[in-house]
């Protein structure tokens, strides 16, 4: 079963999962993710999993480890699992990028924490997460193999 019209809301973010881990016996993730401007996660690595990012449109500030480079439409990135990285929308109209994995925790998390788009495109702007809803992330983001190291790039 195909989950490639599946469209989720996660945080400020639209994302659309366009092949599941749960769809072939190597558990690739294949996630096509539409950002706002200023869009940046906290600084964080992934345990269990490299991430290969490809950029569709916009421009973005990566940081992974100490160095930063900014990067646009048509570049491809790996992140190694255990790296610590984070990524920052440059483009004021926003941008889009696909993101893949293999095993299923990414993918995982993305589930537990989105909710089913009302609509395909980008959720009302909720700001960043209180107290509470962080500590609850971070949480779940534990629970599957990600952890937070630092703050969202300014």
């Amino acid at each position: 079963m195909s989950s490639a019209n599946e469209y989720l809301w996660f945080l400020n973010t639209l994302v659309r999962v366009r092949v599941s881990h749960t769809e072939g016996p190597d558990g690739l993730s294949v996630i096509e993710h539409q950002a706002p401007w200023g869009d940046s996660p906290p600084l964080h690595c992934h345990r269990t999993e490299d991430e290969f990012f490809h950029i569709l449109e916009g421009e973005f500030l990566f940081q992974l480890g100490d160095a930063q480079q900014r990067v646009g439409s048509g570049a491809m990135l790996l992140v190694p699992q255990g790296a610590v990285h984070s990524y920052r929308v440059e483009s004021k109209t926003g941008g889009r990028f696909v993101t893949v994995t293999r095993g299923g925790d990414f993918e995982r998390f993305v589930r537990a924490i989105s909710r089913p788009a009302e609509r395909g495109e980008l959720p009302v702007p909720a700001g960043p997460p209180g107290p509470e809803a962080m500590a609850a992330l971070v949480g779940v983001a534990g629970a599957h193999g990600i952890v937070f190291m630092g703050p969202p790039l300014h």
